[in-house]
């Protein structure tokens, strides 16, 4: 089979290898319909991810068709339409039992494209199928469901619910790349009063008002603090969101918060940020961190199914699976480009 494959820091090639075996009764084996690029990918081509090793496959985002199961699989056979999660799963584990899926104790977690080979590829082993898959529901597209293996409930677990956000809230969102649009699609189930989205790129602010956003602040020609106070009353946000991952967003997010606030940081972080502690110890702030669960995946399978949330505009370029080295390309240049998501189709 075909693979993206990573070869080390800045090194990545589309090229052969061997086509995935199952190695456990738990496994399934996917033949690839449908992936996409995370932004992940580009922190591991970065080296912001030393655990990920050279040669391994990249991607943890797919639609598929199972085309084999081990025995000890029960939900799944071999013709099956199925979403491909982040997060694999034992199901067992102390962890896994209390719906912590990303804390797996048994060899799951985020292990796609990081531990072992993912996605971006013509076929993938799944382990822990009976979990980590998702069955795609009858009349829905690949590209209603693909979004849904990892940006769709990152923006919602470690942001919206990490964030506890309530009716009536201020939202400050930090950053309006895909997991930031996918926080403002999200923060919109709760009612809040007002969602602020803040950026330095307009075409994703732009972006950011066709997902829900009700006040964009650019913070290239603005100071984000000045007019997130001048719209609160000077209290600032109920809750902010960190959707970047550099050190100074979240730094950003604490300035934004207000006392009793809650700042969820979702970002990626390579380098360290500063906690301003002598600043925050009085207020009552609330941090959170989190990698993404997936235990929200079956109820927004369901919104989509209803057509209460609509994940397609994340959608922006889209290429034949063979074309990946150009949808990186395209995907990393995403101020020129301004892409959101590539959609990469097998086929």
């Amino acid at each position: 089979m075909k693979a993206l494959v990573y070869h080390g820091p800045g090194k990545k090639s589309w090229e052969s290898k061997p086509d995935p075996a199952i190695e456990r009764p738990t496994d399934a084996i996917v033949r690839i319909d449908t992936t996409t690029i995370c932004g992940t990918d580009l922190h591991i081509l970065k080296g912001d991810v030393p655990e990920v090793a050279e040669g391994r496959t990249l991607g943890h985002e797919a639609v598929g068709t199972v085309v084999d199961a081990g025995t000890g699989v029960e939900n799944f056979r071999e013709g099956d339409k199925v979403l491909v999660s982040c997060i694999s799963a034992c199901g067992r584990c102390e962890y896994c039992r209390r719906g912590m899926y990303g804390q797996c104790l048994q060899g799951g977690g985020w292990i796609l494209g990081h531990l072992v080979d993912g996605t971006q590829a013509e076929y993938v082993r799944i382990p822990f199928a009976d979990n980590s898959l998702y069955r795609v529901p009858e009349g829905l597209s690949d590209e209603q469901v693909v979004f849904l293996s990892d940006i769709l409930p990152t923006g919602y677990e470690v942001g919206v619910l990490n964030g506890n956000v309530e009716p009536g809230d201020t939202v400050a969102i930090v950053g309006a790349g895909p997991i930031g649009l996918a926080a403002v699609l999200t923060a919109r189930l709760y009612g809040p009063s007002r969602i602020i989205a803040i950026d330095l790129a307009e075409s994703r602010l732009e972006q950011a008002r066709r997902f829900g956003a009700d006040v964009t602040i650019n913070d290239s020609t603005e100071d984000a603090v000045e007019r997130v106070m001048e719209l609160t009353g000077g209290l600032g946000a109920n809750v902010a969101v960190e959707a970047v991952g550099v050190p100074e967003t979240f730094e950003l997010c604490t300035e934004l918060v207000r006392p009793g606030g809650r700042v969820a940081n979702v970002g990626v972080h390579g380098a360290p940020a500063t906690l301003h502690l002598e600043k925050l110890w009085t207020r009552d702030v609330t941090i959170t961190t989190g990698l993404v669960d997936t235990f929200s995946t079956p109820t927004l399978l369901r919104l989509v199914s209803e057509g209460r949330v609509d994940p397609t505009p994340f959608a922006t370029h889209r290429f034949a699976l063979e074309e990946i080295m150009d949808a990186y390309d395209t995907f990393a240049d995403a101020a020129h480009t301004q892409a959101l998501k590539v959609v990469l189709s097998a086929g």
